[in-house]
């Protein structure tokens, strides 16, 4: 696979000031706690929860945090009310927009997706609306450590995975969302370390938007998206223009 990468967008969801960043924690430690309720504590045991604890290494969650989180869990802490829920829309100029959201109250969640797309020029629609326009894939992430890619290409596929795409500085390795753990257990094996891994909805085409103020709308959705903190995760097929580094 090449062209798009999502590892792009989430780079620059890393860089964060400390207040994004505790929002991240956040939601990462809530993700823990009911994937401890549903498979237990011990990640040798529960592959979803070794596959979040890389992750939350990965976005810089110190180890105590973690371990907190997975006792609480495991003591019967907050957990166990949480339910994932999907919405759908489109952003300005038709952007197909998934919201993956883990809530507590889903009136109040409904209400606030709802809400974000009315006020930032889109429109929430129905489950499936725009599903059909992505792709569901496990993706791992890794640096790219300077392997040539003969051998990268054999490390992969022996791996059990479905596809790879190398980056400047990562390695995206796609799979099956089934055998997103043991692609990575398998990789794990052969010595390579991770910057993420999880599912996420790949899109079969891209929207641009011309307009510099649909851009500002767009954007703006995206961010209050990403702020919520009942919103785990947001996926688009929007042709974003490169950041620019800043000095």
């Amino acid at each position: 696979m090449s062209g798009h990468s999502k590892w792009n967008n989430i780079k620059r969801k890393k860089e964060k000031t400390d207040g994004q960043r505790a929002k991240i924690f956040t939601k990462i430690g809530r993700e823990i706690a009911v994937a401890v309720k549903e498979g237990g504590a011990d990640p040798n045991n529960n592959s979803r929860l070794k596959d979040l604890i890389a992750k939350a290494k990965a976005n810089n969650v110190p180890n105590d945090n973690i371990d907190r989180c997975i006792k609480k869990a495991a003591g019967g802490g907050s957990g166990s009310d949480y339910e994932t829920i999907f919405y759908e829309g489109y952003g300005p100029c038709g952007v197909a927009v998934i919201v993956e959201t883990l809530t507590d109250n889903r009136n109040r969640t409904a209400g606030d997706v709802r809400h974000y797309f009315d006020k930032f020029g889109g429109n929430l629609g129905q489950l499936g609306c725009v599903s059909f326009l992505f792709s569901r894939k496990g993706m791992i992430v890794m640096p790219n450590e300077g392997k040539d890619e003969e051998t990268l290409m054999e490390d992969v596929f022996e791996a059990g995975a479905d596809d790879f795409n190398v980056e400047d500085d990562v390695v995206e390795v796609f799979t099956d969302p089934t055998q997103l753990s043991a692609v990575r257990s398998a990789l794990e094996n052969k010595g390579y370390s991770f910057e993420s891994v999880e599912e996420n909805y790949i899109p079969s085409t891209y929207t641009a938007i011309e307009d510099p103020d649909l851009v500002i709308k767009m954007q703006r959705l995206l961010e209050a998206l990403e702020d919520n903190d009942d919103v785990q995760n947001v996926w688009h097929n929007w042709d974003a223009p490169e950041e620019e580094d800043e000095d």
